[in-house]
């Protein structure tokens, strides 16, 4: 029994040259072997038909007549390949290829009768996506074959690329019709085009051409990313484009070694087989002869020439990747016969039907050259990669060194990995080529789309205050948590600053100032008082009254303390409370004094009215006045006591610390209060505004309320409307107003007499009467 292998090659190249070798060598060890398809020789027949499709129809259908079992091997995505496949299929013949990587051929109702020992383009693509994406490289140039092979992989890996946000400046096929012309227009958009990094899914003879194209315009300094079909190309590696090529990166079939097949390779000779055409022209293209002697200008061929003595493609095995593939093949067709042969034996006794269908099912593990093989349901082998880094050695002769691996049959996150301390790039730099359309946006900056341009063009721009982003290229900006606001650069979130009425600040300093300034104005006005305490003017002035007024007025100062300084729980509830209580007990004892005033100099009996008034009643009525304030207080703190607030409404970038009313009710029925009995003695004081000149102290206290009036109705419109800590200035400003304008309207004449005029400060002179000369 003769099994056919068919090997389908276009042209007398090197590498081709060695898959048939290989083959061959394949084939030799399978027919010495005892274990594997005893006592049967395996044959083979090799057709230069690829690269033609009607010559290589011619000996697909001899083969198909000759009824002979066929295994195909050939390259992916030629149309010569697909018209020999599909005759194949007709007749439900088994093919094994070493280097068809479409991914089209997966199709199992189209293909069911196509195995393969390279992977599919579909992982590699996705493979070369992520590569892309790992570098940075969001804007890339596209080139590939115009046949099955570059189209099905480049639009899978566009569509891969899209999904990992890479854009895709270009995308150029170059097809065998018209090829100098494609080649020439490829390169003009490659030279007028900003990508700095492309991706070259070409086969080894159009890319060929296209470095030809390259070299002639000069065009240098891109970043080539490569597939499988040319990325370890020893041809292109030995020519003049390895400048070029310095820094290509791509994916390549995993490298593996085959024992004896350097030493099988070195042994070919035209000898072996005087009749083999193919043999003689690799002679021939080997060592520049010829075996026919009437060729001028041309050596002739001795036969003498050793493989030896030279170093090419051919004999050259450090990079076995493809070969290794023919050699799996090669392999797997064997172990499939082998089955088939068992199976026969066995088919009479169980009536079982023996075919490779059945022999070669879906994730059946098959050995191959001491190396698992396996094919899963869509006929392909396992997709591992190797990552492959064009670098020079010391010698100045490029070299492909390993640099990563991807193997798809990994959970995703651990397929693709790198070693990028040994990585070359373009130039022999060591530096990561940049190929951006638009410059990174940096931490602080947002992307925004450009209209009309892919996603990858964009402008930055600076995150809004309150907004932050802290990574390189980030589409939107994210708002800062609540308590938090954007630094100066916007790439983090810091803390917002507390802010409140502090006594470092200028205006806290000022206030409280003024505030110790007027306790102490007041101390001193209680110590005249105290020191003149026996003379006619401090007498009528109702001294008990009036030092109980002056204490009331310098805690009116002193609680305008209380509302500097950082907000706390005790802070709120006092300030608000002694606010309070202190002025409804100042003004309790202007609105006593008042009445006592009036009721003096309105009764009768004048001399005998003032002791009537007892200090009992008139003590009654300051502390009756001041304890309905302070049930108000009482039952505020109770039901919703004043607490410190963040808020964050007046200033954005700004916490300002305040204290909360707790209840706005409570706050105004304590200030409404205030101003009750304000009007009170307003009312009463005018009432009072024509008793004698000499002592007219309703005047001044008729002063002293509208004064105080004035300051409160315009607080509540400036509190209503300041913001943040503006809020708190306001009262304070009210309470230090009021009460300098009550400690000047009511104590300043009668401090001027005491000091300034004592010849005033006389009982005849408080009475009216004038003195007699004698």
């Amino acid at each position: 029994m003769h099994v056919i292998v068919q090997t389908l090659f276009h042209r007398i190249s090197f590498r081709e040259f060695r898959f048939a070798q290989t083959m061959i060598f394949a084939i030799e060890e399978i027919n010495n072997s005892s274990s594997l398809l005893p006592n049967i020789s395996v044959g083979y027949k090799i057709f230069d038909s690829c690269g033609s499709t009607l010559p290589s129809t011619r000996a697909a259908m001899g083969l198909i007549n000759g009824q002979e079992r066929t295994f195909g091997k050939s390259c992916s995505g030629q149309s010569t390949f697909r018209s020999v496949m599909h005759i194949f299929l007709l007749c439900f013949l088994f093919q094994i290829s070493h280097f068809s990587t479409c991914a089209c051929l997966s199709n199992r109702k189209e293909h069911p009768s196509f195995f393969r020992t390279i992977p599919s383009d579909y992982y590699q693509s996705r493979a070369l996506a992520q590569l892309v994406k790992h570098f940075g490289w969001t804007w890339v140039g596209a080139v590939r074959s115009d046949n099955d092979y570059g189209n099905n992989g480049m639009a899978t890996f566009i569509e891969a690329a899209t999904q990992e946000g890479i854009c895709v400046e270009y995308s150029e096929a170059i097809s065998w019709t018209s090829l100098d012309e494609q080649v020439e227009r490829v390169v003009r958009v490659i030279k007028t085009g900003t990508a700095k990094v492309i991706v070259a899914f070409l086969g080894y003879d159009e890319m060929d051409i296209l470095l030809e194209e390259a070299l002639r315009q000069n065009i240098t300094g891109l970043q080539w990313v490569g597939s499988e079909s040319w990325i370890t190309s020893s041809n292109l590696a030995l020519r003049k484009y390895s400048g070029i090529l310095t820094g290509s990166i791509g994916f390549a079939i995993k490298k593996a070694k085959i024992a004896g097949l350097q030493e099988f390779l070195l042994q070919v000779h035209p000898s072996q087989d005087p009749q083999n055409h193919i043999l003689r022209e690799f002679w021939e293209e080997t060592f520049g002869c010829s075996f026919q002697p009437s060729l001028q200008g041309v050596k002739q061929c001795s036969g003498s020439e050793r493989l030896r003595d030279i170093k090419n493609p051919f004999t050259d095995v450090s990079e076995l990747r493809i070969s290794n593939n023919v050699y799996k093949a090669v392999y797997a067709v064997a172990h499939a016969m082998h089955s088939m042969l068992k199976c026969g034996e066995k088919s009479e006794a169980v009536n079982m039907s023996c075919t490779l269908k059945s022999i070669l099912p879906p994730k059946e593990v098959r050995q191959s050259c001491s190396m698992p093989l396996y094919f899963d349901e869509r006929g392909d082998p396992a997709a591992t990669y190797q990552l492959v880094n064009w670098q020079k050695n010391s010698a100045g002769d490029p070299v492909f060194v390993t640099v990563g691996s991807y193997d798809a049959s990994l959970p995703d996150g651990k397929q693709f990995t790198i070693k990028e301390m040994n990585l070359t790039w373009f130039g022999e730099s060591k530096q990561v080529p940049i190929s951006v359309c638009s410059e990174s946006c940096f931490p602080g900056f947002r992307q925004a789309v450009i209209k009309g341009k892919p996603i990858c063009c964009f402008s930055c721009i600076a995150c809004a205050a309150g907004e932050i982003s802290n990574s390189t290229n980030s589409a939107e900006c994210s708002p800062c948590p609540l308590e938090y606001w954007s630094n100066e650069d916007h790439n983090k979130c810091v803390p917002k600053v507390i802010e409140f009425l502090s006594y470092e600040e200028t205006m806290g300093a000022l206030l409280a100032a003024f505030s110790l300034f007027g306790a102490s104005l007041t101390l001193v006005v209680s110590f005249v008082f105290f020191w003149f305490r026996h003379t006619p003017l401090v007498k009528a002035s109702n001294s008990e009254l009036s030092f109980l007024l002056l204490l009331s007025l310098t805690l009116c100062f002193l609680c305008a303390l209380t509302f500097i300084g950082q907000p706390t729980d005790w802070s709120c509830m006092l300030r608000h409370v002694a606010f309070g209580i202190t002025f409804a007990l100042c003004i309790s004892c202007i609105l006593t004094k008042t009445i006592t005033v009036v009721i003096a100099f309105t009764a009768k009996r004048p001399a005998n009215t003032v002791p009537q008034c007892s200090v009992s009643l008139q003590r009654m009525g300051v502390l009756g006045g001041t304890f309905l304030q302070v049930l108000v207080c009482v039952v505020w703190l109770t039901l919703a006591p004043p607490f410190p607030y963040k808020n964050t409404v007046y200033a954005a970038e700004r916490i300002i610390l305040e204290c909360n009313l707790g209840s706005s009710i409570g706050f105004w029925v304590v200030l409404g209060y205030i101003g009750l009995l304000a009007m009170l003695c307003l009312i009463l004081a005018f009432l009072a505004r024509k008793l004698p000149d000499n002592f007219n102290e309703a005047k001044f206290i008729t002063f002293s309320m509208l004064i105080f009036s004035a300051v409160w109705v315009t607080f509540i419109p400036a509190y209503v409307s300041s913001p943040g800590k503006f809020t708190v200035a306001v009262e304070i400003f009210a309470i230090l107003a009021s009460s300098f304008g009550l400690l000047f309207c009511i104590f300043a004449p009668k401090c001027y007499i005491l000091i300034l005029k004592p010849e005033r400060n006389t009982k005849n002179h408080m009475m009216g009467r004038n003195q007699v000369k004698t």
